[in-house]
């Protein structure tokens, strides 16, 4: 069967979510065949094999924590070369559609970004993408060269499927842009001990109708009760009431979570265009002519700081 490299996004080893959900969508066109990099690729083996990879090529050269991004690329290039795959699945990250779009670059090859499905095709994989800030769903595939796919987290299931998960080690020669931008110092992000916002399966906004930064424990109290991320509406980061790390929007960052609640979000099309993929969507709004609710599954049209305590007080009641 044809194979399928896909890049596997992990943190020393340990495997990110969004990578097993790569793995699932890849086995639909083909063998997947990981591609690990940096401190700790080696141990990613056991959690792909039990996944679908059928071959996991390693390389933990300094280069890839040093410098960015091209280091990744020559790496992807070299399994490229030596796979002569189908396709290519990156997860949709700001580095994982910048690694996507070199290769592309590189190998002549068309590129798709941002796909929420994947499905074999008769010419090859067709991709399912939200386009005009998620006003209309298409289906493409590329024309030219081996498709470059990047996917969005929460696309689709997590699905085990045990195989071999072969260790190779891959040889890579580093191209001389490889050590053109390098890494000075890193400073690791305080935890919330919430999950990442693009990767959460539940995720809970607040906007202009939180009204400032001392009302937002209330949007964090809702969402640790579901075990949740915590976004923010462009206008409330603009306002200082909450980082623009979690904003979501056109200007922010794309979430495509289970369910997803807007409270005291009007609805503007760069905020949707942000989340309007999301599989649930349930907004809190005084304003029952507000846009949002042309959008949402359920609308609750009151006071968010009334609905929100007693969603959070229900939720919290039933799960004691």
């Amino acid at each position: 069967m044809a194979e399928v490299l896909v890049l596997v996004d992990h943190v020393d080893g340990a495997v990110r979510k969004p990578t097993l959900e790569l793995l699932t969508l890849a086995r639909r066109i083909g063998d997947p065949v990981a591609v690990a990099l940096g401190a700790g690729a080696e141990a990613t083996a056991g959690v792909l094999g039990e996944h679908g990879a059928v071959k996991v090529l390693t390389s933990d050269a300094p280069e890839f924590a040093d410098y960015l991004v091209v280091p990744k690329v020559d790496a992807l290039q070299a399994a490229f070369d030596v796979v002569g795959p189908v396709a290519v699945l990156v997860v949709s990250s700001a580095e994982g559609k910048e690694i996507a779009a070199r290769l592309a670059l590189r190998t002549g090859s068309g590129i798709i970004t941002d796909a929420t499905d994947l499905e074999a095709g008769e010419q090859g994989p067709v991709a399912t993408q939200a386009a005009f800030a998620a006003s209309y769903t298409t289906k493409s595939r590329v024309s030219k060269g081996v498709p470059v796919i990047t996917v969005k987290p929460n696309s689709a299931p997590v699905e085990p499927a045990t195989a071999a998960g072969a260790v190779e080690a891959l040889t890579v020669s580093f191209s001389d842009g490889a050590t053109g931008t390098k890494v000075t110092s890193r400073t690791p992000r305080e935890s919330t001990g919430r999950p990442e916002l693009t990767e959460a399966a539940i995720v809970v906004s607040g906007g202009r109708g939180v009204n400032g930064a001392e009302n937002f424990p209330l949007i964090e109290a809702l969402a640790d009760s579901l075990g949740a991320a915590v976004g923010a509406s462009r206008a409330a980061v603009d306002a200082g009431w909450y980082p623009h790390t979690s904003q979501v929007g056109q200007t922010g960052k794309s979430v495509s979570p289970q369910l997803y609640i807007a409270s005291g979000i009007s609805g503007a099309i760069q905020h949707r265009a942000g989340m309007q993929t999301s599989k649930t969507i349930v907004a809190v709004n005084k304003d029952a002519e507000a846009p949002i609710f042309d959008l949402v599954d359920y609308g609750v049209v009151g006071d968010l700081f009334t609905v929100v305590p007693q969603l959070t007080e229900e939720i919290n009641t039933r799960k004691g």
